[in-house]
């Protein structure tokens, strides 16, 4: 048997086939630093607002009639090269949203000038530059660096090679209290970084094994982060049937991950459980999908990605407050054992479950872990992200994902954690007539009850949680990304990641 990987979380293939040359996770990201003066060898860089203000490095501030000659107005995330070899970014009206798009936008640029200059000596200057951060709220300046980072982000598995992320820096008179905000702000980058090479990683090479493997490869990588996980043995001992169910028609058997942050020095006893969907691939199983857009299945798993990438951060940062992530993993496929519609299947906590689509397979595997997380965690408060339902993209579309809760603090926190980061969410009703048509007739519960979509598919979830403040985040829309826009890249966007840290920061006191 061949490798498809020699990193950890390897996965077998059959003998001739040629593995997928995928890069090592995580990505590299550009780096960004706090000096107190510049490099001799960093590109300038000139700040313009949209009111025509400038922030510049060397007092040389850039003419109005250049200006015009450009048309640079100052809109956030215009870059303009200068003839004295400077740049010129556009950071509008200084908000956090301005200032995420023009830190993407300055990384494409540095970027670019590599590429066109990767032939000649001295290239690699070009991907370093400076500016002035003296002027920038602190909300602010987390924004530039996240979308400093994010937009150097690139996932390409090619045979040529990768340019190098580069390094920009922050010219300000305390390097150690901008630096400490850098690297905050970067973690939060980077979590998001983590879930989109999760999700872009293709499905030859991303077995539910393979997942959860990386994630453990990731964790044990961070001191204080401690890692479960089950074999499809251990899940069939356990009565894990959602998660079997679904698994059941892949040759690629399912897992389950599990990943504890406990930190010793803190007084906070709440404890709150991030869920997120595993699915490494769905062909909707029997209910099988079209195949238009079934290539983009390889990011069904968008939500646990989120997940991991959010408690990875976490730790990062070393948030006062105790957080288990869980992701249940499984290929939905279509074969002679694939699970069926009609079929009754028993969860992790013995709630039986009539399936009626077998393309609703989210909602199975959460279900499970959810039982799991009650069962055996004591949680105190209770967050699943998934890519569930296309009903939630029909009503918010492709940039806002969708809210539903249990308990209305735990839907104000999440709130402002994504009004904080920049991912956008819109709270959606428990409605009482949808929840009415949730529990079968020959089952305890039904799979898919008829109604608005992602909203029912939510309801069927609270039947797990027994009254523990829960919340679900259906990310179907915003977690892949056809045209790049700000920090989001084209592909896995990473959404949730962020939101999911904010939130744990908010919690507590951070």
């Amino acid at each position: 048997m061949a490798d498809a990987r020699s990193a950890a979380g390897a996965v077998p293939v059959p003998a001739g086939l040629v593995p997928s040359p995928v890069p090592d996770l995580p990505t590299s990201l550009l780096t960004v630093a706090a000096v107190a003066r510049p490099d001799d060898t960093s590109v300038r860089v000139v700040l313009l607002t949209g009111d025509g203000d400038q922030t510049d490095l060397d007092g040389s501030p850039v003419e109005s009639g250049l200006l015009d000659t450009l048309g640079a107005t100052g809109k956030a995330g215009q870059v303009h090269a200068l003839p004295d070899g400077r740049l010129l970014l556009g950071v509008g009206d200084g908000s956090d949203v301005a200032l995420r798009r023009a830190g993407a936008s300055l990384s494409g640029a540095l970027r670019s000038r590599a590429e066109r200059g990767a032939d000649e000596p001295g290239s690699a200057e070009l991907l370093q530059a400076a500016l002035a951060a003296s002027e920038l709220p602190e909300a602010g300046l987390s924004a530039l660096v996240i979308g400093l980072v994010l937009g150097s982000y690139q996932f390409r598995v090619s045979h040529k090679a990768r340019s190098a992320p580069g390094r920009v820096e922050l010219v300000t008179t305390d390097p150690a209290a901008v630096g400490a905000r850098i690297e905050a702000a970067s973690a939060k980058a980077w979590a998001t970084a983590v879930a989109r090479d999760l999700a872009n990683t293709p499905s030859d090479v991303k077995t539910p094994t393979w997942l959860v493997r990386t994630a453990e490869r990731l964790a044990n990588e961070i001191p204080g982060l401690s890692t479960t996980t089950w074999s499809v043995e251990q899940l069939t001992e356990q009565g894990f049937g959602g998660l079997l169910a679904v698994g059941g028609g892949s040759t690629r058997p399912p897992a389950f991950l599990r990943v504890d942050w406990a930190p010793g020095d803190t007084t906070d006893s709440r404890h709150l459980v991030l869920i997120g969907k595993g699915i490494t691939f769905d062909t909707g199983g029997i209910s099988i999908k079209p195949a238009a857009g079934m290539h983009l299945m390889r990011t069904d798993m968008a939500g646990g990605a989120a997940v991991i990438g959010a408690i990875l951060a976490i730790a990062r940062l070393g948030v006062p407050m105790r957080v288990t992530a869980l992701v249940p993993a499984a290929e939905n496929h279509v074969s002679g054992s694939a699970y069926r519609p009609g079929d009754i299947v028993r969860h992790y906590d013995g709630t039986t479950t009539e399936v009626t689509n077998t393309d609703a397979e989210g909602r199975m595997v959460l279900a499970d872990a959810i039982g799991y997380a009650v069962a055996e965690l004591e949680p105190d408060l209770i967050v699943d992200a998934a890519t569930l339902t296309g009903a939630m993209k029909v009503a918010l579309g492709m940039r806002t994902g969708g809210l539903l809760a249990s308990d209305d603090d735990l839907a104000d926190a999440l709130l402002a954690a994504s009004a904080r980061t920049g991912e956008q969410l819109w709270r959606m009703p428990l409605l009482d007539h949808v929840a009415e048509e949730v529990p079968s007739e020959i089952a305890d519960l039904r799979q898919a009850p008829p109604g608005p979509g992602g909203i029912g598919a939510a309801l069927f979830l609270r039947e797990f949680t027994r009254g523990v403040p829960w919340a679900h985040l259906d990310i179907a829309g915003p977690a892949r990304c056809e045209k790049a826009y700000d920090e989001v890249a084209v592909g896995a966007t990473g959404f949730a990641a962020r939101t999911l840290v904010e939130l744990a920061l908010g919690y507590a006191g951070s």
